[in-house]
């Protein structure tokens, strides 16, 4: 039997309206139990209530009450949404009133938790929400709308229908041999069948590559010797003084974060501490950062100083960064160059000049704008990912099962364990931990 839980669905602070849902197989009745206005029980759903909160005989707040009957509701229960006057003290005061009446308070995503388990939605839809409350850019915010609308949950099925369906074939061959009307499931037979959805899916992880960049953000590492204007090109991109900036080599002995959108990009700059040979220990642990970041950032702002010739440190720097996705910068413009490079963009970081330039080249090198030919056909977040992944492994050893001949019985459990793997992305098949281990991270109300 389901408990009945509550929880505040907005936002803490001070606004016009609070929203508090309430939830469970008697959640209507426990809420008309402290509603003065019409009987909430016999009420139609999808109706809007007005009327009062109370809470031992006197009047909490005066409300409009949502009420949604099961299974039309979001989670499928029995739900009400009380509207009331927004403010911390009064919203906790009506969530105390439920919470003294037969409720219990909501865990994090335990809303989103039984919509799912009860099939109002499937697990991408599910972490659609959180991604359409944290989106920061259009791009994220359109993927996300478009995975609520179930697009990545019919790519899925557009895999599983067809891995079933050979697996089907199999099964009849194995089981039922003198069935004449059967297909002949032979090595032959299931190759096109598994190279084509090998081809599919490599180019549905290609396109997350850039997908994912762009719905999360490229985590990009500003990195240069000291003094070559790193945290001044910082600083130009954010339009604000974040960086300290001096003509004092070894200024910026850690890293330094900040956000900036460009167009539907969203950059997470990190400035770091210059490199260089340093005796000093708290700037060596900087330096020590800097490297980390280089290996971890999806595109590297390497600067360099087109004042001054390129000495060693310099093209170390070019050389540790080659097979990186990288753009090389020739800062300080204003100044007589020392040297040219075909490559590089000229930019004056101290006077904001060459600034778009330098956001074309970016969206030229993360390849972001393709994104809008891909029709849908990529995935949303890290765990789409690793698991397309591990299904497209599978399917690999299924292949080579294939071109090598192997018992065809055998090829089966491989196309079983993609089958599987596809699952767990929209939840057709997943383990109990996943689920628990999703919906904490989701908002309390949601």
């Amino acid at each position: 039997m389901l408990e009945n839980i509550c929880a505040i669905a907005t936002p803490y602070g001070v606004g016009a309206i609070s929203i508090v849902r309430a939830s469970g197989p008697d959640a209507i009745t426990l809420v008309n139990n402290v509603f003065k206005g019409k009987d909430l029980t016999k009420v139609n759903g999808y109706t809007i209530n007005y009327g009062y909160i109370i809470n031992h005989g006197e009047i909490v707040d005066e409300v409009l009450c949502n009420v949604y009957k099961a299974p039309n509701s979001f989670d499928g229960e029995n739900m009400v949404e009380i509207n009331c006057h927004g403010g911390i003290l009064v919203t906790n005061k009506v969530l105390e009133t439920l919470l003294e009446n037969g409720f219990r308070l909501a865990e994090n995503g335990e809303f989103s938790k039984r919509a799912f388990l009860n099939g109002k939605m499937d697990l991408t839809s599910a972490e659609s929400i959180m991604d359409i409350i944290s989106a920061s850019n259009d791009i994220a915010l359109k993927s996300s709308l478009s995975s609520l609308r179930s697009s990545t949950r019919n790519l899925i099925k557009h895999f599983r229908d067809n891995i079933l369906n050979l697996m089907a074939q199999i099964e009849v061959n194995i089981d039922y041999p003198e069935y004449e009307d059967s297909v002949d499931v032979t090595h032959p037979y299931m190759k096109p069948i598994v190279d084509n959805m090998v081809k599919e899916m490599e180019e549905i992880l290609e396109n997350s590559k850039i997908s994912t960049l762009a719905i999360h953000g490229i985590k990009t590492a500003i990195i240069g010797k000291p003094n070559v204007g790193k945290s001044s090109l910082l600083n130009m991109l954010l339009e604000e003084d974040k960086a300290i900036v001096s003509n004092v080599a070894g200024t910026t002995r850690d890293t330094v974060e900040g956000e900036l959108l460009i167009g539907n990009i969203t950059l997470h700059l990190i400035d770091t501490a210059g490199i260089r040979e340093s005796d000093d220990l708290v700037e060596s642990i900087g330096i020590k950062r800097s490297e980390k970041a280089i290996n971890e950032a999806d595109l590297i702002l390497l600067v360099l100083d087109q004042s001054k010739v390129l000495d060693d440190i310099d093209q170390e720097l070019l050389a540790l960064t080659k097979n990186k996705n990288r753009i090389i910068i020739a800062n300080k413009s204003d100044l007589e160059p020392k040297w040219r490079d075909d490559l590089a963009i000229s930019i004056s970081a101290l006077k904001n000049e060459g600034m778009n330039i330098l956001i074309n080249k970016i969206k030229e090198v993360t390849n972001i704008n393709s994104i809008k030919t891909m029709d849908n056909r990529y995935l949303n977040n890290v765990r789409q990912v690793d698991l397309m992944k591990k299904a497209y492994n599978s399917l690999l050893d299924a292949k080579r099962g294939i071109d090598n001949l192997i018992d065809i019985s055998l090829i089966e459990i491989d196309i079983n364990n993609c089958f599987e793997a596809l699952g767990e992305i929209t939840g057709e098949s997943y383990p109990e931990e996943l689920i628990t281990a999703l919906f904490t991270k989701f908002c309390l109300g949601k």
